[in-house]
């Protein structure tokens, strides 16, 4: 059987923590245009990574669409990003993984291209 050989891509990840009270735990909306959180604590909210310039009432129309849920029916999340890099340096791909506080379950929420440039700043929007 031959199977096709995948390129290496790096992949730097990065744990959403709120600007504002520094708390890691969030309420997460996704959707095909890319992912929010909201602090269940402080109730700040931000767009993770490019989401925000893309955030479309039309996104809202999909299956993929409307707040994250665990499979124990929990919606409160730690985050995390990870960021695959191109052979230039520059993001290629946005996917966020959530864990359940609750039960600890992990699971990939939402995963988007980034087909733009410059990326760099997309690193801190976590």
């Amino acid at each position: 059987m031959n199977v096709a050989k995948q390129p290496y891509r790096p992949v730097r990840i990065a744990p959403s923590l709120c600007g504002g009270c520094g708390g890691q735990a969030f309420f997460v909306l996704v959707n095909d245009c890319g992912a929010e959180r909201e602090r269940s604590g402080c109730g700040s909210r931000a767009f993770i990574a490019d989401s925000e310039d893309y955030w479309e009432e039309d996104s809202w129309e999909t299956e993929r669409s409307g707040p994250a849920y665990c499979p124990c029916g929990r919606d409160k999340f730690e985050a995390a990003v990870a960021f695959s890099l191109g052979e230039d340096g520059s993001i290629r791909w946005v996917t966020v993984g959530l864990r359940c506080i609750a039960d600890g379950f992990c699971g990939v929420h939402i995963d988007w291209e980034i087909d733009h440039g410059p990326t760099d700043h997309l690193l801190t929007m976590v």
